[in-house]
C-alpha cells in the first residue's frame, strides 16, 4: 500500500525595511529603496515581509528597531546616517540594542583616504565611521563612508544608488532558502466575478499566492493575476490550471498580462 509524505515546507526567510528620515514623510523626497531592495532581497531567498517609514526621532526609531528586528530574520535600515546634526541612526540603533557608539577604525582609515584629496577628514566627516559597539561595516565604493552591519540589522544609506552598492556588496552573504519565481496571465474581467475561481486555485496548489490586481482601461474592466511559487513546476502547474479554469468561464487570457 503506498502512503504520501508530505514534505515539510521549505523555510521561509523574511526581512523588514525600516526607511528613516522627516524627508520621507513630508513628501520633499520620494523613497526609491523599498522596490530595489525587496528585488534584490528576493534573489538572496528572502522576502521582504513589511516595511516601516519613521521621523529623525529616537524614541520612534528604537521602537521600530525593536519590533522589527525581533520578528524578522534580517532588518534593513535606511538614511540617517551621515554627517549631520539630525542623522542619528546609529545612535539610535545602538540605544536600541544597549551598546556605545564608538568610532570604528576601519571605517575612519577608509574615511581618510577618501576625503584626502577632498579637503581632509574633518570632525563632521568623522561622525561617519560612527558604529554601534560591535559592528562590522558594509563596503561602499560610491562615496567612501560605509554602510553597517551588527547582529540581524544592516544599517545602510539613503541614497538609492549608495544604497544599490551596499546590496552588491552584500550579495551572497545572508543565509535565505530559495528566491520567490512568478509569472502572470490576464483578462478583461472584473474580479469579483472570478474570486472564487482564484480561491480555488490557491487552494489546489499549496505553496503558491496569487495576487489580483484590477485595472479600467479603454472603457473596459481586467485584472492581472501573479502567480508566486518557490517551485517552477508548481508555478507552471498553477498558471496551466489558472487559465484553464478561468477559459472556461468563457474568458479569453493574455500571457504575460494585459
Amino acid at each position: 500500500m503506498n502512503q504520501s509524505v508530505t514534505a515539510n515546507p521549505p523555510r521561509i526567510w523574511t526581512a523588514a525595511l525600516l526607511v528613516i528620515g522627516d524627508e520621507i514623510l513630508s513628501g520633499r523626497t520620494q523613497d526609491k529603496n523599498v522596490a530595489q531592495i525587496a528585488t534584490w532581497l528576493n534573489v538572496q531567498g528572502i522576502r521582504l515581509a513589511e516595511v516601516r517609514v519613521v521621523a529623525d526621532k529616537t524614541d520612534a526609531i528604537v521602537e521600530a528597531v525593536n519590533i522589527l528586528r525581533a520578528r524578522n530574520d534580517y532588518l534593513f535600515t535606511t538614511g540617517g546616517i551621515g554627517p549631520t546634526h539630525d542623522d542619528i541612526t546609529v545612535d539610535a540603533i545602538a540605544e536600541a540594542l544597549g551598546v556605545a557608539v564608538v568610532h570604528h577604525p576601519q571605517a575612519v582609515a577608509v574615511l581618510e583616504r577618501y576625503y584626502e584629496t577632498r579637503g581632509g577628514l574633518t570632525e563632521t566627516r568623522k561622525r561617519m565611521a560612527r558604529v554601534p559597539d560591535g559592528a562590522d561595516l558594509i563596503e561602499n565604493r560610491m562615496s567612501g563612508a560605509p554602510g553597517i552591519h551588527i547582529d540581524n540589522i544592516f544599517i545602510m544609506a539613503g541614497v538609492p544608488h549608495i544604497t544599490a552598492g551596499m546590496l552588491d556588496a552584500l550579495t551572497g552573504t545572508l543565509e535565505g532558502g530559495l528566491p520567490v519565481l512568478s509569472k502572470t496571465i490576464g483578462c478583461w474581467v472584473a474580479e469579483s466575478e472570478i474570486a472564487e475561481v482564484l480561491r480555488t486555485a490557491e487552494k489546489t496548489h499549496e505553496g503558491v499566492a496569487i495576487g489580483s490586481y484590477p485595472f479600467f482601461r479603454e472603457g473596459r474592466t481586467g485584472a492581472n493575476f501573479v502567480v508566486r511559487a518557490t517551485d517552477p513546476e508548481l508555478l507552471d502547474r498553477c498558471i496551466v490550471d489558472l487559465t484553464d479554469a478561468l477559459v472556461a468561464t468563457g474568458r479569453d487570457v493574455t500571457a504575460g498580462g494585459i
